[in-house]
């Protein structure tokens, strides 16, 4: 196994992992946006506001998006490990 295979499949793992993990943190980073706004704006100082909106919208991305986000990782593990002989001179 040469350095370019070996690169070749971490610059796809990378690229996986972030394609799969990208809504669940985007949705989180904007209802925390969210949130921050509106705690700004009515001057409510309470630290755990922000927890159960971004639990609940978190959870909610996961059921909606939790069968591509498999597919996702599971399509990557069977092509790799598909062409695992390949791999193996």
């Amino acid at each position: 196994m040469a350095i370019s295979d070996i690169t070749e499949i971490m610059s796809e793992a990378m690229y996986i992992v972030i394609i799969t993990c990208a809504p669940p943190l985007l949705v989180s980073m904007i209802i925390g946006l969210t949130v921050s706004i509106f705690q700004t704006v009515t001057s409510i100082q309470e630290q755990t506001l922000t927890f159960v909106p971004k639990l609940i919208a978190i959870f909610a991305v996961l059921i909606i998006l939790g069968g591509w986000m498999l597919g996702n990782m599971t399509d990557f593990m069977e092509n790799l490990w598909s062409d695992f002989s390949i791999y193996l001179h």
